[in-house]
């Protein structure tokens, strides 16, 4: 094997692996490094991946055990078989992983099996050997947060890793949730589904504190209606584990202390760049005040050939931003002209109702001064939602008052998160919500609710409502 190559991507994540393919359909010679055994780093192996497994494993076992009678169908001696649950998360994890090294290999890409560090600026080391490329991609991702008094201890003290492959024969009793964002609510919800008593701990005085607060103001009556417990403006002094169980001393904006004792504490407080062991300082790249890589528009380092994406760069941590910018820098290189806009990454929440969002929030777009059409319609109002029993939420859609552009999309209820990709495609062509509202929707369906919210935004003309 050749120790030289034209790109090499550090962190076979999301945004690395993908990185790496479109670097090796474009022409380029392409090795990936990974420290671990698996591929597909954080988001196939400790996020995204078994996080949506578990939240349909979940909901699942929840739609037996609170609304199948609803449908006429009886379930006797209904039963949760958690290590079984495990076993399916696992499962679905191997299989994604393993595809993942199929098109590495259909790609003809060297995969390097080690912690990739510079040695200098076009030299790599991985496990005592050397290699050297003409381009050289950091995506390394990032891992959860903790601030002093909360650290992990990884046994009952946990982050979303852990949380994600508990190994006790029966789930949680309770659990104590810090962060009301977009983490801690979908572990939160798989746990509160399979009958663990559930209660939140946010510092903000609204969970899911960036995305619209509508948005987060809907999301807690959903979950408070399905017995989670919310502390809001509550500031967490300390964690303690007491060996079968963990004690959280906090206080709430007014001084009251309060005093949570579960099973298991979830710290869910965000995540941080993963930058440890690269070796950045032997090439001269300083980390910002956030430990982020900086980079320019084009995601290049200082060094013109040395690029960064994903969690270790600015803007959101999301599987899918990674994506485009692995993408992005790869067709770059190849000297083609290709586009990355970043007010239309669409954000979702895998919770039940889903939450998804692209472009401005409401707060956002009146702070900036900017006057807006407000188009609003309620899942209740949806003949497709009321046929599912799926009527909680509703689609918001923001628009220019005087061009009628769209501006903003945000929406919570059955399915919105394959139903914002509508909304980020008819914003990426500049579409006004008349335009929207002129796209026959078929019937009955969800997404006729977009429709309706877009009629809703151009003269209050909603049909169901």
């Amino acid at each position: 094997m050749s120790n030289e190559f034209d790109v090499i991507v550090i962190g076979s994540g999301p945004g690395g692996y993908v990185c790496a393919i479109r670097c090796a359909q474009l022409g380029m010679k392409t090795a990936l490094v990974e420290k671990y055994k698996t591929l597909g780093g954080t988001c196939l192996n400790v996020g995204c991946i078994p996080s949506k497994a578990w939240l349909d494993s979940s909901e699942r076992f929840f739609e037996a055990s609170h609304h199948f009678k609803d449908h006429g169908i009886e379930v006797e001696n209904l039963k949760l078989d958690f290590p079984k649950m495990r076993e399916r998360v696992e499962a679905v994890v191997s299989q994604i992983t393993k595809g993942v090294e199929f098109l590495m290999k259909k790609n003809k890409i060297t995969v390097l099996e080690g912690t990739g560090s510079f040695k200098d600026a076009n030299t790599v080391s991985v496990s005592g050997s050397e290699y050297k490329a003409k381009n050289i991609v950091i995506a390394t991702g990032s891992k959860p947060a903790s601030f002093p008094g909360m650290e992990i201890d990884k046994k009952r003290i946990i982050s979303s890793t852990e949380a994600l492959y508990l190994k006790d024969k029966e789930r949680p009793k309770s659990l104590t949730v810090i962060g009301g964002g977009v983490i801690g609510l979908e572990m939160g919800s798989v746990f509160q589904r399979l009958g663990t008593e559930v209660t939140v701990v946010e510092y903000a005085d609204s969970i899911l504190p960036t995305m619209d607060r509508e948005l987060g103001k809907e999301m807690m009556k959903v979950l408070k209606k399905n017995g989670v417990k919310f502390h809001l403006n509550t500031a967490v002094q300390n964690v303690e584990n007491t060996g079968d169980s963990t004690k959280v001393t906090a206080k709430t904006k007014d001084g009251k202390e309060l005093i949570f004792e579960t099973d298991y504490t979830l710290v869910s407080v965000g995540r941080r760049p993963f930058t440890d062991g690269l070796g950045l300082e032997n090439i001269g790249i300083e980390l910002d005040e956030r430990n982020r890589v900086p980079v320019n528009d084009h995601l290049q380092t200082n060094h013109s050939h040395i690029f960064a994406i994903g969690d270790v760069v600015r803007g959101a941590m999301l599987a899918h931003k990674a994506e485009e910018e692995g993408v992005f820098v790869a067709e770059l290189l190849a000297g083609q002209k290709p586009h990355l806009n970043y007010d239309l990454v669409p954000g979702v929440v895998y919770t039940w109702p889903e939450v998804a969002s692209v472009g401005k929030t409401e707060e956002e777009l009146k702070a900036a001064g900017v006057k807006f059409n407000k188009g609003k319609f309620p899942f209740k109002a949806s003949g497709r939602a009321k046929a599912s029993e799926e009527s909680d939420g509703f689609v918001k859609v923001l628009s220019d008052s005087s061009t009628d552009e769209v501006l903003g999309v945000h929406m919570i209820g059955p399915r919105t998160a394959d139903m914002i990709a509508e909304a980020v495609l008819a914003m990426e062509y500049r579409a006004s919500a008349e335009d929207i509202a002129r796209v026959c929707h078929p019937h009955p369906t969800f997404t006729e609710s977009l429709k309706e919210a877009a009629l809703d935004a151009t003269g209050k003309r909603a049909l169901h409502i």
